[in-house]
């Protein structure tokens, strides 16, 4: 009965979608109660000064104006996937234990801000450094518009500091590459041949405990027309394994599609396309002077602790007026 099926997953759909609706609408009324509260409470202290209230009225504006900056970025959210969960790839580019450690502050840096947005971060693959950090990190997170959030950091991310990895204290300059796919779920049609995937099991090489480093649990997915390959070696079985890595290969082939629709629009305007390593969007530069910038917004901040930490919200934001204003990426790269 696939018409019966099929209109079951088109009403839960609908009910997931009014139901985002109500939650949206309560959210706003809850924004705008909070401003009233705020300007009877300024009334009252333009006739009767009192600095401790003034202190609360401060810090509320302050903590009213950064949520309601975080709900008006989920209005310039108009893409068909933007509301969807995210799947986020981080690969150490060249340069040894730097590039290794790098990209696990990335890794540290991406899971700390889901935790500030209540979103669930699971870690579904990780390749250790031969000395430090890790090589690769997959992390799937969940919440609504995790993926309009996080489209923005897919790029190059370019670090400069010190590197405490050599005896000489020399600066040093290293890459990592961020990859960030919209999860591909019930509602999203992507058919898999069989035929083109090859399926490799292996032992995990990773933490886990006995269970997971002695038996062949751990899934690697290849396929063959794109090249993709994808491994999952977190949970327990290989079946756990398998569907995770299912997941993951049909959210990068959907964002391989994505990626070519985009190229296809930047070639139709005239925009210069290019790829690769070359293509980096933020510098984060903590010697000799401290500064994070985006080169495309040309956001930028010297709080690189608090952006490290997570605080990412103002370079998403940053990024996501432009791409709605149409303005062309920054040419100034002059950060270090």
């Amino acid at each position: 009965m696939p018409g019966f099926w099929d209109d079951q997953r088109a009403a839960q759909k609908v009910l997931r979608e009014a139901e985002a609706l109500r939650e949206e609408a309560t959210l706003w009324r809850s924004l705008e109660k909070r401003a009233d509260d705020l300007l009877e409470l300024l009334a009252l202290l333009n006739e009767s000064p009192d600095p401790e209230t003034q202190a609360d009225v401060d810090r509320e504006a302050e903590a009213l104006a950064a949520e309601f900056e975080r709900e008006r970025t989920l209005l310039l959210f108009s893409g068909d996937y933007d509301a969807k969960n995210a799947v986020i790839t981080i690969s150490a580019g060249a340069g040894g234990t730097e590039a290794t450690d790098w990209a696990e502050m990335l890794l540290r840096m991406y899971l700390r801000w889901a935790e500030r947005h209540r979103f669930r971060a699971q870690i579904l693959d990780s390749t250790e450094g031969e000395q430090a950090g890790i090589k690769s990190a997959t992390v799937e997170v969940t919440g609504r518009f995790a993926y309009g959030w996080l489209r923005p950091e897919r790029g190059v991310h370019r670090l400069v500091r010190i590197s405490p990895y050599d005896g000489q204290k020399r600066r040093q300059t290293t890459f990592a590459l961020v990859e960030v796919m919209p999860e591909a779920d019930e509602d999203v049609e992507i058919e898999l041949n069989w035929d083109d995937i090859r399926t490799d099991t292996f032992r995990s090489s990773g933490a886990g405990g006995q269970h997971v480093q002695k038996t062949e649990s751990a899934i690697r997915l290849t396929h063959n027309p794109t090249g993709i390959v994808v491994t999952c070696q977190n949970e327990r079985s290989a079946t756990q394994n398998k569907e995770l890595a299912i997941r993951v290969l049909k959210s990068r082939l959907l964002e391989l599609e994505l990626e070519k629709r985009e190229e296809e629009l930047r070639k139709i305007r005239g925009e210069h396309v290019t790829a690769g390593w070359g293509n980096q969007i933020r510098s984060y530069v903590l010697h000799p002077y401290q500064m994070v910038k985006d080169l495309r917004s040309s956001h930028e901040t010297s709080n690189t602790g608090g952006v490290l930490d997570g605080d990412l919200d103002p370079f998403m934001q940053a990024e996501l007026d432009r791409l709605a204003t149409g303005r062309p990426p920054s040419a100034d790269d002059s950060d270090d």
